[in-house]
């Protein structure tokens, strides 16, 4: 299974390293009409993959929003805590902050985001896997910001894979994971695999890394896209939507800071490596 997985991100990963550009496939607007009422207009996800990956990806079958079974998703799944979920099937149930959000910090700092929600696609490669494509046309380019900012209009598409379709375990972690794709050019491809929910709370970056390495030498901390992938599929793993939930990373800004990925809004700040943060390992 897990030389499965790895060749089929392998795919994925020099199949994305063929677009040239990740961004603008598809329609997403929305209308209001005469009576009041609005409607979202989206083709951008189906069009993602027949317009774009197609081109460069040997693909079976593709699948509108209404018919991702026919592409053997499945309707149900279990998490990484073991609880049994539905399937999300736009953004808003992948994860409801890639669409709203905001945070304010002491002495008046705020941040806001807002997207238009869109409407999952799948496909079914020629190796026989069934993957469930969230995207957003309107992702942006890596700024190189070193202050806070948010991780959600960096994310063009995300892609959530099942290795044997409907098959069962139908589970995250082992036939089922998911890989995050960042900026419309010089993308970059995260496939961070977890091994288990967090390992320990309130732990300072070298603590962290010594959290991961010492339970085994496969674990180690995700660098800061790996951890924004984590928070892009949150629900996956089953992590709550209560509480602080700061994840430290091991990308250092500075010799004394380091990038946290905040799971509660998706904010991306920089703190002192001695400020202590969550921690979820992940698979070398």
């Amino acid at each position: 299974m897990e030389h499965a997985k790895k060749s089929a991100l392998c795919r994925m990963s020099q199949a994305i390293a063929l677009m040239p550009a990740l961004n603008g496939y598809g329609t997403l607007r929305e209308s209001t009409d005469s009576a009041g009422s609005t409607s979202i207009e989206d083709t951008a996800a189906e069009t993602f993959i027949t317009n774009g990956l197609s081109k460069v990806l040997k693909i079976n079958n593709i699948c509108d929003s209404d018919h991702l079974a026919d592409c053997g998703i499945t309707s149900k799944f279990t998490d990484l805590n073991g609880n049994q979920k539905d399937i999300p099937t736009d953004m808003d149930t992948l994860n409801a902050t890639m669409l709203n959000t905001s945070y304010s910090y002491i002495g008046g700092r705020n941040w806001s985001y807002s997207a238009l929600d869109t409407k999952a696609a799948a496909f079914e490669t020629q190796n026989g896997e069934s993957i469930i494509t969230f995207y957003n046309p309107n992702c942006v380019a890596d700024m190189n910001e070193t202050d806070w900012h948010f991780v959600q209009p960096k994310v063009c598409a995300n892609f959530v894979y099942d290795l044997n379709g409907n098959k069962g375990p139908n589970t995250v972690g082992k036939d089922i994971g998911f890989m995050t794709v960042f900026y419309p050019t010089d993308s970059v491809v995260a496939a961070p695999v977890p091994y288990n929910h967090r390992v320990g709370e309130s732990l300072t970056l070298e603590d962290a890394i010594s959290a991961c390495t010492g339970n085994n030498r496969e674990h180690r901390l995700p660098n800061k896209d790996e951890a924004a992938a984590l928070f892009v599929n949150k629900n996956l793993l089953g992590i709550s939507s209560s509480g602080s939930f700061n994840f430290i990373t091991s990308t250092k800004k500075s010799s004394d800071e380091v990038w946290y990925q905040g799971f509660l809004t998706g904010l991306r700040n920089v703190n002192s490596y001695t400020v202590s943060g969550n921690v979820l390992c992940i698979y070398r």
